[in-house]
């Protein structure tokens, strides 16, 4: 019995190097398409590696970065969320709101926004995840109809009037560094970390992956399918808040017309980093290479001279190129 127990390792220490290679390719795949382009911005460019430059990149990929932190959560349980451009507008207006107010020390005015815009981002996305897990409708089609309410909601409670005139240290705090890193990535970076905590490390996170991968399978185990969708919208919710907070105080405003076409860049930043879009496959730290490529990208070719319109048609062709080879991944694993 003991040959015959043995005989099948054989053709699996075999095969073991070379599905170990596959996985290898499909999970740093990003991160080398990530490392060439900066080497091609840095070879055909004066000052893409700059110290001033690389912080630029770093603070401009920020927002979409805490945007395509939430936005994973969403697609791996293969939902979508085209809300969270007019739910940034809207916390950051409720947020400034509460920062104008008068007679508030600077702290109790920083806290009490905060709370304000992440509660802000929260409700909605509470209400995104419940509207579609209780009554079974398309995520597509519940924060479309958020994407109208929130922008609405924000140009009504403002009157359709920028907010500004922030406190000063509030405002110095968007743009302080530490080591010629911006604070404000190093706060992204830790909900990257939190983020990656919970989805590889808890019994919540992979419920999140066994929803996107069969969900009648995780309602058959005993588990409430609209709680765990209701909250993977919400986690989305509250990072939107927080990105509306970091927002203003990178660019000290908050208007209601803030973060249009924002909720492509965070999916595709999330489909770039390899999360597959019928849910149930991908990680938070391949949202932060995609976030990184977008950034990159649109740096350089910025660099290059190019317009407005031929840097949008290029980062298309990217994202539609990133679905591409999503389709070669998924081949990788089933294989």
């Amino acid at each position: 019995m003991q040959l015959d127990e043995q005989v099948p390792s054989a053709p699996v220490a075999a095969v073991a190097p070379a599905v170990s290679m596959k996985l290898l390719l499909r999970d740093a795949g990003i991160g080398i398409a990530l490392l060439l382009l900066i080497l091609f911005f840095a070879l055909t460019t004066d000052h893409f590696l700059s110290p001033n430059n690389i912080s630029n990149i770093l603070t401009q990929i920020t927002i979409n970065l805490i945007l395509a932190i939430g936005m994973t959560f969403v697609i791996l349980i293969g939902g979508i969320d085209l809300s969270v451009g007019s739910m940034l507008a809207f916390c950051a207006v409720v947020g400034g709101s509460v920062l104008t107010i008068p007679d508030l020390s600077v702290f109790q005015a920083v806290s009490l926004a905060t709370v304000a815009a992440v509660g802000t981002g929260a409700l909605c996305g509470f209400l995104n995840g419940w509207i579609s897990a209780f009554w079974g409708l398309p995520s597509f089609i519940v924060t479309l109809g958020m994407l109208n309410i929130a922008r609405g909601a924000a140009l009504q409670v403002t009157d359709a009037r920028t907010i500004y005139s922030f406190p000063a240290s509030f405002n110095a705090f968007g743009s302080q560094m530490i080591y010629g890193v911006p604070v404000v990535f190093l706060i992204a970076l830790a909900l990257v970390a939190v983020a990656w905590f919970v989805l590889s490390k808890t019994v919540f996170g992979r419920l999140l992956y066994g929803i996107g991968n069969n969900e009648e399978a995780v309602r058959l185990a005993g588990h409430s399918l609209m709680t765990y969708k209701i909250a993977a919208f919400t986690i989305a919710g509250i990072l939107v808040g927080i990105a509306a907070m970091v927002y203003m105080a990178r660019l000290n405003i908050a208007s209601p017309i803030i973060g249009i076409g924002f909720e492509l860049n965070a999916i595709a930043a999330v489909i770039i980093g390899g999360t597959s879009l019928s849910g149930g496959r991908g990680s938070v730290i391949g949202t932060l290479l995609g976030a990184c490529i977008i950034g990159v990208l649109a740096n350089g070719l910025i660099l290059f001279g190019l317009s407005d319109f031929m840097r949008q048609l290029i980062t298309g062709v990217v994202i539609i190129l990133a679905v591409i080879i999503d389709k070669y991944r998924e081949r990788i694993t089933a294989a």
